[in-house]
């Protein structure tokens, strides 16, 4: 029984199909079931069942899979503290929304970069409902998401709140008195698809304000809302660091409203049985970095 042999059923037994499993490690499948079959030969014992369209876990597997974590964990705390290199090392794939993305994002990344340098850092950008998909497949290590974990395989710890803002370009907000239920019916809602944190965020506030959007203009990219805002193509919520600073350029107004925005809270999300050195190093980095008032460069 080797290390490489249990990180592969490890993988392969947390992720959603041995084919992610060969990319976790950086094995083919053939040479991913190779091992975890040599592990099976060196313990007597059958670890998937593989009768069915997917491999299960065996009772044994089953046994077999929190000690061979904690295994794995101990192996990652013996080399980093006596190894060479500064650091942990190996894949680290994170998951992020598109405000995460351009925000702080990059100063985490350095960050990671100056503290673990071996780390092979990858990032995936996409809605939440997304990402806790990836995350709970075990396509991701971590993902940055609105709101708590609503998934049973995963755990989540808070981060930081976004606050936004309605705005409109120069010649929509002219004609508009605030932002209220009248406004919502005069002027397209420029809005993120659903799945997205903001779009929660935009629902409760039209209970509040028992408003209808007479239409919705969908979009998936921040810098494109940007651009339909300023051209005039209808009212929505940006980050409130961006509205300030396009404002202040006279490229967009704030809209006030009788009924206020909430917050937005987001959290680290990571699986619960994933117990390694990096999750546990991400929560504190991502902790140190999470802030959502940083307005673009772009902007």
């Amino acid at each position: 029984m080797t290390l490489k042999q249990l990180e592969a059923f490890y993988w392969a037994a947390t992720c959603s199909s041995f084919a992610m499993a060969a990319e976790r490690v950086h094995l083919s499948v053939s040479s991913l079931s190779k091992r975890i079959a040599e592990l099976e030969a060196s313990l007597g014992q059958v670890l998937f069942d593989r009768a069915g369209h997917r491999a299960a876990l065996t009772e044994a597997g089953t046994r077999l899979l929190p000690l061979a974590g904690a295994l794995l964990q101990q192996a990652d705390r013996l080399q980093q503290d006596m190894g060479s290199t500064t650091g942990l090392r190996g894949p680290c794939r994170l998951g992020v929304g598109e405000l995460t993305a351009i925000t702080w994002l990059p100063r985490l990344v350095e960050a990671l970069a100056a503290a673990h340098p071996a780390l092979e850092v990858s990032v995936h950008v996409d809605v939440g409902a997304a990402l806790a998909e990836r995350l709970d497949k075990g396509e991701l290590d971590v993902a940055v998401i609105a709101g708590s974990a609503s998934r049973s395989a995963l755990t989540s710890v808070p981060l930081a709140h976004a606050r936004f803002a309605w705005c409109a370009g120069p010649g929509v907000a002219y004609g508009l008195r605030q932002m209220d239920a009248d406004a919502m019916q005069s002027q397209p809602l420029v809005t993120l698809p659903q799945g997205s944190g903001v779009t929660h965020l935009i629902d409760d506030w039209l209970r509040q304000a028992d408003a209808r959007p007479a239409r919705r203009l969908v979009c998936n990219h921040w810098g494109a809302i940007v651009g339909l805002l300023a051209q005039g193509s209808g009212i929505g919520l940006l980050p409130e660091g961006w509205a300030q600073a396009l404002h202040a350029r006279d490229v967009l107004q704030v809209l006030q409203s009788p009924v206020p925005l909430g917050s937005l809270g987001y959290a680290l999300h990571s699986r619960r049985d994933d117990l390694r050195p990096l999750v546990s190093m991400l929560h504190e980095l991502a902790a140190q970095h999470a802030d959502f008032t940083v307005a673009s460069g772009a902007f």
